[in-house]
């Protein structure tokens, strides 16, 4: 009799472990996915509007774990001729003998240059930063001097690391941190760095420092072979045809295909234990109704906040921890413009002759704008018009019902353009021909509040045999794509072997050089 699997979320670390458990084919598992929106991806999904699609958050496809770019590349095959820009611009990038052409089909991953770089007092700056000419130029000799000697400083005395501050600070020198990370840090998360765990830091930025700067310039220099490269000093990555969730998409589709069932707009608002401390089922809310899915085993994707407070019978002090983990939402506004004001200066063509980042850290203090990303230079695909048009994803970090979030998409537009314009990506609002506004939910868990007891969280979690986390919000961890899709290859492993113990599976992302090291090397 097969088990019957319910999977909580159609992100990447749901979809990923129901794929996983019905590939066999044995018929052994019934599965069940639930997910509360009408889209894949969570907030890796694409959204279409009038022919631009959107990518939400800009979504790199990099991975130094074999078995992910192996399950990349059997749903989207690596590209075997150039996209139309690379054609277009005669310019030179990785195809794969055999493989898929971009101007053909749709189901291909593209290669793309990774451009990304830093917008401070009205000049672009690399992210990470680099020790070149321009910066210095940038920066101004004054500048320039006080972050060497701030640096210095920072690596004779070391902080303690028991805050987001004292972590870049040790890293990029006092100076560096307060030009380049302490007001988008804050912008971000709606708390000063000083308030935040440093663990956020450990995770993301990873081995990434003024060191591992100079040491990858020397390596480039020297031409050392099997150089180590950080997540953040990559290149060139993948990058889906159509976006990110087209992969999603792919993948609801194969396991449709492989017989798993999967419901759309059907959000989980209650999961139900029974006195032997499992799982027996969900209660599950689509079309204003609820209604009863019973299960063997569960695989939760869903803010783990929202799964541990409508859990029963969970002790107080666990239920107090999960009610107050903290998130932060997202909203972005797709902004078509005729062109843009920003003048390329590097040696690197586009389409256009637009500035050729994927997206662009903005940290000017006199705007409350994140980021803004560039869709022309994420895939020549992602904009109607490549050739006569700008198509741009402007971010905003907000708290839901905030005086951001509860704004008319008119006024937030309003706003944001004239944002832009005080940036001097535009002249005037006539250069903008639309525009669309998009939210979501819980995109980021934060590191404050009762984050720092969320140990024993996983704890009593982890006494539930039959129940499994995976995922950025499953665990509220910041995982990339290929960290939440981890998750769940350890969890499905554990339950095709019987395995109890979930150590693996939390373990994701949590050691320095889990993802720098290529694992395939350490079997």
């Amino acid at each position: 009799m097969s088990k019957k699997v319910i999977v909580i979320g159609g992100g990447p670390a749901g979809l990923t472990a129901a794929y996983e458990l019905l590939k066999d084919k044995d018929g052994e598992y019934d599965v069940t996915l639930l997910e509360e929106s009408s889209c894949f991806g969570g907030i890796s999904k694409t959204v279409e509007y009038k022919g631009n699609r959107m990518d939400m958050g800009g979504h790199r496809f990099f991975s130094k774990v074999p078995e992910v770019n192996e399950w990349w590349e059997n749903m989207l095959p690596i590209q075997g001729a150039k996209p139309m820009d690379d054609i277009k611009l005669g310019r030179d990038i990785m195809v794969k003998p055999g493989g898929p052409d971009p101007e053909k089909t749709d189901r291909v991953m593209l290669r793309r240059h990774r451009v990304s770089r830093i917008f401070f007092m009205d000049k672009f700056y690399d992210y990470p930063i680099s020790m070149k000419k321009e910066t210095f130029t940038n920066m101004g000799f004054m500048n320039t001097m006080k972050c060497g000697f701030s640096y210095l400083g920072a690596m004779i005395h070391k902080l303690p690391e028991d805050n987001l501050e004292n972590f870049y600070i040790n890293r990029f020198g006092r100076k560096l941190y307060s030009m380049f990370f302490e007001y988008y840090t804050e912008n971000l998360w709606g708390r000063h760095p000083s308030e935040i765990d440093a663990s956020w830091g450990n995770q993301r930025v990873k081995g990434l420092s003024i060191a591992a700067v100079l040491k990858d310039i020397f390596g480039k220099i020297f031409n050392k072979k099997n150089r180590k490269v950080e997540t953040s000093l990559i290149e060139e990555f993948s990058y889906p045809k159509l976006g990110p969730g087209q992969l999603w998409d792919i993948t609801a589709s194969e396991v449709q295909n492989l017989g798993g069932k999967i419901l759309m707009n059907s959000q989980v608002t209650k999961i139900h234990k029974d006195a032997d401390n499992k799982i027996t089922g969900v209660t599950y809310v689509a079309d204003g109704l609820e209604k009863e899915l019973e299960g063997d085993v569960v695989i939760s994707s869903m803010p783990l906040k929202d799964l541990v407070v409508g859990m029963n019978d969970v002790p107080q002090k666990e239920h107090e921890i999960a009610a107050g983990l903290p998130y932060r939402d997202y909203m972005t506004v797709g902004v078509l413009v005729k062109n843009l004001k920003l003048e390329n200066k590097t040696d690197i063509k586009t389409v256009g002759n637009i500035v050729p980042d994927c997206w662009v850290y903005v940290q000017e203090r006199k705007v409350k704008m994140g980021r803004f990303q560039i869709y022309n230079n994420w895939s020549p695909y992602m904009v109607k018009d490549l050739e006569n048009t700008v198509w741009l994803g402007l971010e905003y970090f907000v708290q839901e019902n905030d005086e951001f979030w509860t704004m008319a998409d008119e006024d937030f537009s309003a706003f944001a353009v004239d944002e832009m314009i005080k940036l001097g990506l535009i002249d005037s609002k006539e250069d903008v021909l639309d525009t669309h506004v998009e939210r979501v939910k819980k995109a980021y868990p934060a590191y404050f509040d009762t984050y720092d007891e969320i140990d024993t969280l996983v704890d009593y979690i982890n006494t539930i045999p039959n129940l499994y986390c995976v995922g950025r919000n499953g665990q509220h961890r910041y995982n990339n794509i290929d960290h939440s899709m981890c998750t769940s290859f350890e969890a499905v492993k554990n339950i095709k072997n019987g395995l109890t113990d979930k150590s693996n599976v939390w373990a994701v992302n949590t050691e320095e050089e889990y993802h720098e090291e290529d694992k395939s090397a350490q079997q």
